[in-house]
């Protein structure tokens, strides 16, 4: 199959994944059963036989040291456009309008978004929100690339994946961590929190080689602090190998996934429960484990969810100061109800966590 960045033209399909009609009809049924479809778009670059490399090879950059397309930074199987050209730039947003218009899709993930120019991106926006409100996922992460919040609802966390995973390896204090988080607090937009995808566990290494024992946990801090958590494809398996880039290496599917029911759970309560939307509010929740336990609550009104992260290998034994935190709870996982009113001691083995909806 090759590159999956490298396009070689906007508005096709590629036939290895079906037609056109295939994909109205997905995007139909997804939608019918209460999702939004938003497609990868790759605005920076196309492959070296994309259809505008024959048809208008002005659309691109030039190298001046040969003479033919410039080669994006660092890899050679895509080729940079040129943002000058109003044509490209005009034909590009038509191409994504095509997408809005024939199959009715919700938004875009667009890949190195800061790669293009943030002009481009607040002239397409203007133009294909004529035609449909979208959401816009932006490959780029607010803390280095604020301004082009602007234009796109929410972002990658680049930056608290690589801190977690040095976290990990390195030992370091978890205040470190907190000090992202805070970053975060503060940047503009909606923070999409993650363990592993496509670029990650192909070039990096699945989310158990980065993170070992505390995938988990971090999974849970993904679908519960606020934001959006973002889902790789065989997560729930789990899927411990790394999938060839620029070959076809399929996942490898089995009939009862080890995590289906621990995803389902969170995901459940990220989706239906008023506490964990992105915009509620978050508590800082304070223990006698301070300097290795994350204790949050998130609240919106009468719905609360508490939650205890063990970030550190060894089993902790706590008790909660703070009394934000009150009333009666059930763990998530588990079925297990607690009265915070007479029971605030919490034991957390290594890399553990405690999930409670009140």
């Amino acid at each position: 199959m090759g590159s999956y960045y490298a396009c070689s033209d906007y508005i096709s399909i590629n036939p290895e994944f079906g037609t056109i009609n295939d994909f109205k009809l997905l995007v139909k049924q997804a939608q019918t059963m209460g999702f939004k479809v938003i497609i990868d778009w790759v605005a920076n670059h196309t492959g070296w036989d994309h259809i505008w490399t024959i048809e208008h090879p002005e659309w691109y950059e030039t190298d001046e040291s040969t003479g033919d397309f410039k080669r994006a930074s660092g890899m050679d199987d895509i080729i940079e456009l040129d943002f000058r050209n109003k044509a490209m730039r005009k034909a590009m947003i038509e191409a994504m309008k095509f997408w809005i218009r024939e199959c009715d899709i919700d938004g875009f993930r667009c890949d190195l978004a800061f790669w293009v120019e943030l002009d481009f991106w607040i002239e397409a926006k203007a133009e294909l929100d004529k035609v449909k409100e979208l959401f816009w996922l932006a490959e780029a992460d607010a803390l280095d690339s604020p301004e082009y919040m602007q234009v796109f609802d929410a972002a990658y966390t680049w930056t608290w994946m690589h801190r977690t995973e040095e976290f990990y390896k390195k030992g370091f204090l978890l205040h470190d961590l907190l000090n992202v988080l805070d970053r975060y607090q503060q940047a503009p937009g909606i923070n999409a929190w993650f363990t592993s995808n496509h670029d990650e566990n192909s070039w990096n290494g699945s989310e158990y080689e980065k993170y070992g024992d505390a995938a988990k946990m971090l999974a849970v801090f993904s679908c519960t602090w606020p934001g959006i958590p973002l889902i790789y494809g065989g997560q729930e398996l789990p899927n411990l190998k790394r999938l060839w880039f620029f070959e076809k290496d399929t996942i490898e599917w089995k009939d009862n996934p080890e995590l289906h029911n621990f995803y389902k759970t969170l995901l459940h309560a990220q989706t239906t429960n008023p506490a964990l939307r992105f915009n509620s509010a978050l508590h800082r929740i304070h223990s006698s484990g301070d300097e290795k336990v994350l204790g949050y609550l998130r609240k919106n009104q009468d719905d609360e969810v508490l939650v205890l992260l063990n970030f550190s290998p060894d089993p902790i034994r706590l008790e909660l100061f703070d009394h934000r935190a009150e009333g009666s709870f059930k763990n998530i996982f588990t079925g297990k109800e607690v009265n915070l009113d007479h029971q605030r001691n919490f034991i957390l083995e290594g890399w553990d966590f405690l999930v409670y909806i009140k």
